[in-house]
């Protein structure tokens, strides 16, 4: 199996990927990118048998309804509910499930800087499904929304703090536990980009959790879930340690 794992940012720039090819007993990384384009992206898609995202793979349905309603009239809030009717446009059903299960808020697809990926994201899963690639918005195709931050957690690394310039020492000390705790996740000699590089991190990360969602060791929207789902996207978020990513299928 060879899943991909893209960090996907608003431009070419700072946009990562990650190629890891999983044998038994131990997972390569074959290839990691960085500045990647749209073109490059779909194309390195097609080689994989999943692929992660890191970004927004749509929008909250509520406020998609106000931006439909606002364009031609006028929107009626709630009265005395100005607070948590906000909230309700500004974060997805995944993001609260994210925040519930835990505790981290993913930034805001519909109020955050991450928008203007997300606008990018869009147009980018209609060059997949373009290319033939299944993309559903669940996970359940060839693409699946990730979240690097949620997953470390999971997995019982920190998640704060490692971004940055002034970071670097924290960022090394992360790769160095996540090489501890996967000792047949072999970096070769991609681990000196891994440790300079935040994106390149989050790009094996995601691959990582491409890896959970295609074995059955993610997340899955449930049946009343998935409706909204389709439309606002889905953050698969690890079920299993990360040991567990080398067996082929979740028991």
């Amino acid at each position: 199996m060879l899943t991909l794992g893209v960090d996907l940012a608003a431009a070419d720039e700072h946009t990562a990927t990650a190629a890891i090819e999983w044998l038994p007993g131990r997972a390569v990384v074959r290839e990691i990118a960085l500045d990647i384009s749209d073109a490059r992206i779909v194309e390195a898609s097609r080689h994989a048998d999943k692929t992660g995202l890191d970004c927004p793979l749509g929008w909250p349905e509520p406020f998609v309804a106000l931006v439909t309603t606002h364009q031609v009239g006028h929107v009626r809030p709630p009265d005395g509910e100005g607070g948590p009717w906000r909230r309700h446009l500004a974060y997805r059903q995944t993001d609260e499930v994210v925040r519930k299960e835990t505790g981290i808020i993913p930034l805001s697809v519909a109020a955050d800087r991450i928008g203007h990926a997300a606008f990018r994201c869009a147009g980018l899963l209609a060059m997949l499904a373009a290319d033939g690639q299944d993309v559903d918005r669940c996970g359940d195709g060839k693409i699946v929304e990730v979240y690097p931050a949620a997953a470390l957690s999971r997995w019982g690394f920190a998640h704060r703090g490692y971004k940055g310039r002034r970071q670097q020492v924290q960022h090394s000390e992360l790769v160095t536990a996540l090489c501890g705790a996967a000792p047949w996740l072999e970096l070769g000699a991609f681990e000196a980009l891994v440790r300079r590089s935040h994106d390149a991190f989050d790009a094996v990360v995601a691959s990582l959790v491409a890896r959970a969602a295609a074995t059955g060791k993610a997340s899955r929207p449930d049946d009343e879930q998935r409706a909204a789902a389709r439309s606002e996207g889905w953050i698969a978020l690890p079920t299993y340690p990360l040991a567990g990513l080398l067996g082929l299928a979740a028991a």
